[in-house]
């Protein structure tokens, strides 16, 4: 898993929904779909729990920003895909 990867959660609640990869630590990915989970509290899934579905990436520059706006191009490049 990489930083602006788009994934779709396997288990969990949020089962089948679609997300963005903040950041990666070891074996877990933080993910955040702009909505629900912001960029600022994503959710600390596992690797196993999650698939890559796009190779389409958002952009790891937009994901240094600390700004409300990011979370809205998250959603606008979700919806897109």
């Amino acid at each position: 898993m990489e930083k602006g990867m788009v994934v779709k959660a396997l288990a969990g609640k949020e089962k089948n929904q679609v997300f963005v990869v903040i950041d990666v630590a070891e074996n877990y990915a933080y993910i955040a779909d702009g909505k629900r989970l912001k960029k600022d509290k994503p959710k600390k899934k596992s690797v196993k729990h999650i698939q890559k579905v796009s190779t389409k990436r958002f952009p790891i520059e937009e994901l240094e920003i600390n700004d409300e706006k990011v979370n809205a191009s998250i959603r606008k490049f979700i919806k897109n895909l």
